[in-house]
């Protein structure tokens, strides 16, 4: 690689920012900070009917939200438009293209009926057609070959003569994807494309357009793996959960989105792969990504957020849940009182809500299958509640307005003895007597540590609920 690459991430307004054009994303932002290089941005914006603005919007906010900033403002491919006509125009006076008034229909009534292969097959090569509202301007695809070296796919070859002369200029004079990309990049003076899969059979034309208008070529490419599903089949935004706005939105956080976008084709060769992106930066290198299909596990991500989560300082980890929170002095006091606890708990921001509503909650939500399995057919459910109210009410009384989470553990150890939970050793079985009183008292079976989630909630409401379960048991 040069000494200070120029990398670009070009966009397509047309949908969300997906998990994979941030991954592609990534793997420029890292080439250009690992080596003082600048990471460009451009919006291929030229198919004004399918570009939206609020599409742009996202695709700016989720790569700010990544961290994935950019040098220099961005570039909209949109504005140089007439530039992209006036290259190609100069091609056909060349004669290096040509125009041409096939129909799709015609193209494909001729490949039908010589049985060959579909696509165009050249028939106003040598027709001299004059330019018309009817006429597309084509590339004049010349013989031999036309071949790079690609950082992560190797020597990458296509013969010229098994590729279709194609499109620059619509026949409404607007100009093809192939031609404004090139000439930009040039324009741009991008030493680096990096971009995925699906662009390889792209990049013969994007060189053979370079090489006709004498414009100087990238120093090197690199065709990222296509990231696929568990079914080894590629992400679609109808089937997968693939929009980055979307896992923002269930409270994962940036740095574990792009912790697993890095290790996709990719390994640190120390093995560690849950580390802070300035590590990543140092170690990462392109030709040690493979080009195989590279799986987005969606529980790997939630595994390393996770982690990350538990990461985090205190201070920062009540920052970042709080937005998921309902509004009110009584949600984020909750989660105060219980942060460190909740956040050793969570694998996204999302779950952190369900963990503490218990404590804001005139009553607590009720979990029916939980209620069910816990109180119903719970072995001496009735026994606990009542042995519960018994043990913990003459806590309360002795305790005052407040007790200990060492009390609260200590009294229910004598439950589990009253109700008979004992093992054969004669122990109290704790666990069988924390099912029942977590129920009747948070509404769920799992959440936060029993005994600090009742040091919190107090002792009036905890007796409240204690007996308002003893009563609905019936």
């Amino acid at each position: 690689m040069s000494d200070a690459p120029v990398v670009r991430f070009a966009p397509s307004p047309t949908g969300f920012l997906h998990v994979g054009s941030a991954h592609s994303a990534l793997a420029n932002w890292l080439v250009a900070r690992q080596s003082g290089g600048r990471f460009l941005l451009r919006i291929e914006d030229t198919d004004a009917s399918r570009n939206r603005p609020e599409l742009i919007d996202n695709v700016l906010e989720m790569l700010d939200w990544l961290g994935l900033h950019w040098d220099d403002e961005p570039v909209h491919q949109s504005d140089r438009t007439e530039a992209h006509r006036e290259a190609a125009l100069g091609l056909a006076d060349q004669g290096g293209a040509y125009w041409c008034d096939c129909t799709a229909e015609a193209v494909q009534a001729r490949a039908k009926e010589r049985g060959g292969p579909p696509g165009y097959d050249g028939h106003c090569r040598d027709r001299g057609l004059p330019r018309s509202d009817d006429t597309a301007l084509r590339f004049r695809v010349p013989p031999g070959t036309t071949g790079w070296t690609d950082l992560v796919r190797g020597e990458v070859s296509f013969d010229n003569a098994a590729l279709e002369d194609f499109v620059l200029l619509r026949s409404n004079g607007a100009p093809m994807f192939l031609l404004a990309n090139a000439l930009d990049d040039a324009h741009m003076g991008i030493t680096h494309v990096i971009r995925g899969e699906d662009h390889v059979n792209g990049t013969p034309k994007y060189l053979m357009v370079l090489r006709a208008l004498g414009l100087d070529e990238p120093t090197a490419f690199a065709h990222m793996p296509l990231l696929v599903n568990e079914g080894r089949k590629k992400l679609s935004k109808r089937r997968d959960d693939v929009s980055v706005a979307d896992y923002r939105a269930q409270g994962l956080l940036p740095e574990a989105i792009l912790n697993h976008l890095a290790l996709l084709g990719w390994g640190p060769p120390d093995g560690v792969e849950v580390r802070p992106l300035a590590e990543i930066v140092e170690l990462y290198d392109l030709r040690e990504v493979t080009p195989s299909p590279a799986y987005f596990d969606r529980d790997k991500l939630l595994h390393i957020n996770g982690d990350w989560i538990r990461s985090l300082a205190v201070d920062d980890f009540l920052a970042r849940a709080t937005p998921f929170l309902p509004p009110g002095e009584g949600p984020a006091a909750a989660l105060t009182a219980m942060a460190p606890l909740v956040q050793e708990r969570v694998k996204t921001l999302s779950e952190v809500p369900d963990m503490v509503d218990f404590l804001w909650m005139d009553e607590p939500p009720v979990d029916e299958a939980a209620w069910d399995k816990a109180l119903v057919r719970g072995k001496a459910a009735r026994e606990v509640l009542d042995a519960s109210l018994d043990e913990l009410g003459r806590l309360a009384a002795a305790a005052g307005g407040s007790w200990s989470a060492s009390d609260v553990s200590d009294a229910v150890e004598r439950v589990a003895a009253t109700a008979g939970l004992v093992n054969a050793e004669g122990r109290p079985q704790m666990a069988k007597a924390q099912a029942p009183i977590r129920v009747a008292t948070t509404g769920r079976s799992v959440g936060p540590p029993l005994w600090e989630s009742l040091a919190v909630l107090g002792p009036e409401r905890t007796l409240a609920r204690l007996g308002a379960a003893r009563e609905r048991l019936g």
